[in-house]
């Protein structure tokens, strides 16, 4: 059983609130208008905010879609795994499933509409790529900590990439395929396929 989530301050909610209505005011008209033609000023305008609020939230358009807010979290939620040997891979299967199972309990069509984009649009889908990497090596850290590796391990370093990377695949895979199938189940099957090797036979 999950312990109750701690309910956020005042300021916390207000920063949610705003980022949560400058991403919408994006996502509204991207789809009217297109992601090109969606500038910053646009999108201030539309959330009733300054360009600079927006920058100071997002510091590139991009950042909008894709944004890095979960990184911290799951370095923390890989952290607090049980510390009783656990296999990394399995630590980092059980992280990563309950966390696209949260997003998509919390939004889904936000994650359906940043998903979306991230197949979409190739300078979205390229600052993914480089948030996954920032979150590999934060999730790399805490691999190494809890197996007693040094933190620029190699076989570390290339399992949270190898991992990242296939979570990658499986949300543009998602994205790609209308948004049919079940992100969660989608990742959970991916990354348990790794622990024995892909295998096409």
């Amino acid at each position: 059983m999950r312990p109750a989530p701690q309910r956020p301050g005042l300021r916390e909610r207000k920063k949610l609130k705003t980022r949560t209505a400058i991403r919408r005011a994006a996502y509204r008209l991207i789809a009217e208008q297109g992601y090109h033609a969606t500038t910053i000023e646009r999108i201030a305008a539309a959330a009733e905010v300054s360009a600079s609020t927006v920058v100071r939230y997002f510091p590139a358009k991009e950042d909008i879609v894709v944004g890095d807010e979960y990184a911290p979290a799951l370095e923390v939620r890989l952290r607090a795994r049980p510390d009783t040997g656990e296999d990394p891979l399995e630590s980092l299967r059980a992280v990563l499933t309950d966390a696209v199972r949260t997003v998509v309990e919390d939004d889904r069509e936000d994650f359906v509409q940043r998903t979306r984009l991230m197949a979409e649009i190739p300078a979205v889908r390229a600052r993914m790529s480089e948030n996954l990497a920032t979150t590999a090596g934060l999730l790399a850290r805490a691999v190494a900590d809890r197996t007693g590796r040094h933190r620029d391990d190699l076989e570390v370093r290339v399992l949270t990439a190898t991992v990242l990377a296939a979570l990658r695949e499986v949300i543009l895979h998602w994205a790609e395929h209308g948004h049919q199938d079940d992100p969660v189940e989608l990742t959970d099957r991916t990354l348990r396929a790794l622990k024995g090797g892909v295998s096409l036979h």
